[in-house]
């Protein structure tokens, strides 16, 4: 109900434009895990680490990079309940979609899942609700086809290692999807490793989806 009555308060007083400048991701990066590269490079390439990782994803993007406002909206939308920020999330993940996938065919749009008791205690999934505001923008159907299965601590502590066993076991298929032959993208509202997010893609991709790409609003 919190929920519900601070998203009207958003609507009657919606937020103002947030500061600027909003730092976009910009090439040179990885083509593969949108890891900045500090120097001018001229041709495509994949960083070291995704040369080394296989990888069920085959692209992940972010419009920005977590810093400055940016990373205050995703904060405070995602721990402090202030939904108002949704529309402005949900805009700067529009920006990325335009930017690295507008124009190809999608099937989907499949946000990040929480396990349903830290969903009941935060009481909306961040990422299904970005996610479900660039869905109706673009007409692209927004599908929960992952659960969590086990809960597991936060990852944004975690290295990239501890990430991996962090997830493991504990996302599954969600009932009464088909993947099959289906291009996706997974929402989230922010990305570092991309271990959560490869995650779903797995499951995905294990269940027959012919393609899986993830969008996030920043990437750390």
């Amino acid at each position: 109900m919190r929920v519900w009555i601070e998203a009207a308060a958003g609507l009657i007083f919606p937020a103002a434009r947030p500061p600027r400048p909003w730092a976009r991701l910009e090439r040179p990066f990885c083509e593969r895990c949108a890891e900045p590269y500090p120097r001018p490079v001229t041709e495509v390439f994949t960083c070291a680490n995704c040369g080394n990782r296989d990888w069920s994803l085959s692209r992940l993007r972010a419009a920005y990079l977590e810093k400055g406002y940016i990373r205050e909206a995703i904060l405070g939308f995602k721990y402090r309940r202030q939904f108002h920020l949704r529309p402005w999330l949900g805009r700067w993940l529009e920006d990325g979609f335009r930017q690295y996938y507008a124009g190809e065919r999608w099937d989907a749009l499949v946000p990040v899942p929480l396990h349903p008791e830290r969903r009941r205690r935060r009481g909306f999934n961040q990422s299904a609700e970005i996610a479900d505001w660039l869905g109706r923008r673009g007409g692209i159907p927004v599908v929960e086809a992952i659960r969590r299965v086990k809960a597991t601590a936060p990852q944004a502590r975690l290295s990239r290692a501890e990430r991996l066993r962090n997830l493991r076991g504990s996302l599954a298929l969600a009932g009464g999807f088909d993947p099959r032959g289906k291009r996706l993208v997974i929402c989230d509202d922010v990305f570092t490793t991309g271990a959560t997010a490869d995650a779903c893609a797995r499951i995905l991709r294990r269940a027959g989806a012919e393609e899986v790409v993830a969008l996030t609003v920043a990437r750390r």
